[in-house]
């Protein structure tokens, strides 16, 4: 039987008649020398081994070759899950082998490799059967030889399997046995490798003119015409020894012109090329030995072969001279006929001389699968993992096994069937599918953001209130409601709630270097201004009420000037403590990957934590002191106390501050600073409200109580 496959230029008689056996110069005479045989059917690997069969030669080609030739037609269609059947012989097993091999080597994934056994009267068909059913796969390579092949399709028809797409080596891809129709269903779309028909010059014409009745081979004549035209001789032995009984007698009258396209005509012809050939290797080899000159010859001192005392080591050095191609087989596919027989249809070319990425040539138009259609059916044991995914094998199992994992977060992979997952620079994140790296967004509250927009509409807006009410307080600075209040530390509180109000627009916008450094700064200088002024209003309430106390020598200490020392004193301790934490740790700006990783957040790293927080502190202990002084200085004999509204106030904004703390902790992001920014907001409405909403309500809507004997209870008390 013979191979041919992939691009090997099959040079038959040269392959096998290597020099490593009959030496390099002249030919070296052997006493025990074989006698020269030159097959025109056998192709089993083994016999290219010369230091084994020295003598051998072959017409056909070696398995090797069409072993090669069937693993590429496999990985041509795509096909990663393969089943192997071969019969247990030489020529099975060594024509399976190289196909597994080609397979692996390839990346695909052999599912089994299961073995004829000709030991066994039904080729051990229930097992291979058995197999076939329990396995995914969609492909099966037959490497064997028709006869051997029958029973295990006879298996398969008993139990119905179908849809298995069989492809076939030259020992059955164009076997008459198998192309019975009922066998079809199991067979169909069936592809294989045959070796190409070579015409002998001739011969049709000598076979359309014999006939039983010539005296001349008659056993011959008689065995081809029962093969051809599938009848029986009764005068005689029925020669032909079918499988099938024949049914029909052998008259002498049939012709052949009505079978000379039938399989069973064209498959009697088939192999006679290979025939011929032989018998002209061996001819044109003596002819050469005939024409060989004394003196020029290829033996000891030039001398020749005496043609009528031939040594067999002598022949095969000529035989080995003569060289030849064959450079292409067939592919057939099996189809069924509109007559309702099944053909072998020619669908493509492999040459064995060919670039491997040419070697198969197939006319996809002309192939029909196992259900009729021209969709390549799919043999995978695992489907093909999509981009943005990984393969990851499964244990035990062959690579072509495999479980498809989404790609981890912040990797990608852009190819199908990727093994492994690329991850994305630091300023990348992967998009939805994880496909491809896109630019990272940047996160900051930037005023096209609608919350930043929102809050710095809520900060201008709100810095308008206190310039409302100081500028109220300016028109009604006569009236007792205001200079029981302390006229002159009431404006210079309601300038810090205008600053306290824009600070927070330091916070909005992209954090650049400056912003960084100054924002915190700002925001804690404003605030300080703005509760050291309570705190300095809450001491002079005190200082005032005691002055008035008799023998009392705190008068001194109710004159402006020492709210003002509070205030600077105040301040300048925030300075200092903001001067140092930007000379030894100031704030910078950063790019946070960590947070969220799909973003990048460019926030203000504070630089040092533990000055931020003290500032904080700092700002938290004026306003403690504040609240505690106001809460027991709340009883004070006046009808309106502003010891009361200065409790209330730092109650609410001791509150928001408090409440911020492990909000801030648990934010992110933006949100982070959205959340400082609600507390300057709320915090500073605090204030507002508390301190100075009650006085304008009693300015704007009730003058009437807007008089001193009202205001002061002790009309002694002075402020």
């Amino acid at each position: 039987m013979r191979p041919a496959v992939l691009r090997c230029r099959d040079v038959a008689l040269q392959e096998i008649a290597s020099d490593s056996c009959l030496g390099n110069g002249r030919a070296v005479p052997g006493n025990d020398f074989p006698v020269v045989k030159i097959s025109p059917i056998s192709s089993v690997s083994l016999l290219s081994n010369k230091k084994m069969f020295p003598s051998f030669f072959r017409t056909v080609p070696s398995d090797t070759f069409q072993s090669m030739g069937l693993a590429q037609l496999v990985l041509s269609f795509g096909w990663t899950w393969i089943g192997l059947l071969a019969t247990d012989n030489d020529y099975g097993i060594l024509g399976i082998q190289p196909i597994k091999q080609e397979i692996i080597k390839a990346g695909a994934c052999v599912a089994f490799t299961e073995y004829i056994r000709l030991g066994q009267p039904n080729r051990n068909a229930p097992h291979i059967v058995k197999v076939i059913k329990e396995s995914t796969v969609k492909v099966i390579i037959v490497f064997s030889v028709d006869a051997d092949f029958v029973p295990i399709v006879q298996e398969m028809l008993k139990q119905s399997i179908i849809g298995r797409i069989f492809i076939g080596n030259s020992g059955w891809s164009r076997s008459n046995l198998l192309s019975a129709r009922n066998y079809f269903q199991i067979l169909s779309g069936t592809l294989g490798l045959a070796s190409k028909d070579y015409v002998v010059p001739g011969l049709s014409q000598f076979l359309s003119k014999i006939h039983p009745s010539e005296s001349m081979g008659e056993n011959w004549l008689n065995l081809y015409w029962e093969k051809v035209f599938n009848c029986k001789f009764l005068y005689g032995k029925n020669l032909t020894g079918s499988l099938e009984t024949p049914v029909k007698e052998c008259t002498g009258e049939q012709s052949l012109d009505d079978v000379r396209n039938s399989s069973t005509y064209i498959s009697s012809l088939r192999y006679c090329y290979y025939t011929y050939l032989s018998v002209n290797v061996l001819a044109k080899a003596l002819e050469d030995l005939k024409s060989c000159k004394d003196g020029e010859g290829p033996f000891s001192h030039g001398t020749c072969a005496d043609i009528w005392n031939l040594k067999p080591w002598q022949l095969t050095h000529y035989v080995r001279k003569v060289i030849f191609t064959t450079t292409a087989y067939s592919i057939v596919n099996w189809q069924l006929s509109p007559e309702g027989t099944v053909k072998q249809i020619h669908i493509g070319n492999y040459s064995t001389i060919a670039t491997p990425d040419q070697a198969l040539t197939i006319n996809s138009s002309l192939l029909l699968w196992p259900m009729g259609g021209q969709q390549v059916p799919r043999s995978v044991c695992s489907e093909s993992c999509p981009p943005g995914f990984r393969k990851t094998t499964r244990t035990g199992q062959p690579i072509c096994c495999f479980d498809c994992l989404q790609c981890l977060q912040g990797e990608t992979s852009n190819q199908t069937d990727s093994i492994t997952c690329i991850r994305c620079l630091w300023d990348q994140w992967p998009n939805p599918d994880k496909t491809r790296c896109l630019p990272k967004f940047m996160e900051f509250l930037s005023y096209d953001d609608a919350l930043g927009g929102i809050l710095a509409t809520i900060s201008i807006i709100s810095s308008i209130i206190p310039a409302l009410i100081l500028n109220l307080f300016i028109l009604y600075r006569q009236t007792p409601i205001v200079k029981a209040n302390n006229y002159y530390l009431s404006c210079f509180l309601l300038m810090s709630l205008c600053l306290c109000f824009l600070c927070s627009l330091v916070f909005i916008g992209y954090p650049h270097h400056g912003k960084c450094l100054l924002r915190q700064v700002l925001f804690g200088l404003a605030f300080t201004l703005c509760v050291s002024s309570i705190l300095a209003k809450t001491i002079m309430v005190v200082f005032a009420f005691m002055a008035t106390r008799p023998g009392s020598n705190l008068r001194r200490w109710t004159s402006p000037q020492l709210s003002y020392m509070i205030i600077f004193t105040c301040v300048l301790l925030q300075f200092i403590l903001c001067i140092t934490w930007l000379s030894v740790a100031s704030p910078f700006q950063q790019y946070n990957t960590n947070t969220k990783p799909e973003l990048i957040i460019v926030e203000c790293n504070e630089g040092s934590p533990i000055a931020f927080w003290t500032m904080l502190g700092y700002l938290f202990l004026l306003a403690t002191i504040s609240f505690i002084v106001a809460f027991l200085a709340r009883r004070l004999p006046d009808r309106f106390n502003e010891a009361q509204f200065i409790t209330f106030s730092m109650l609410a904004f001791l509150s928001v501050w408090v409440a911020f703390i492990p909000t801030s902790f648990s934010a992110q992001g933006k949100y982070t600073v959205a959340m400082e920014i609600f507390a300057i907001l709320a915090s500073s409405w605090a204030l507002v409200i508390c301190m100075f909403l009650p006085k304008c309500f009693i300015i704007l809507f009730r003058p009437d109580k807007n008089c001193r004997h009202l205001i002061i209870k002790n009309k002694n008390l002075n402020q």
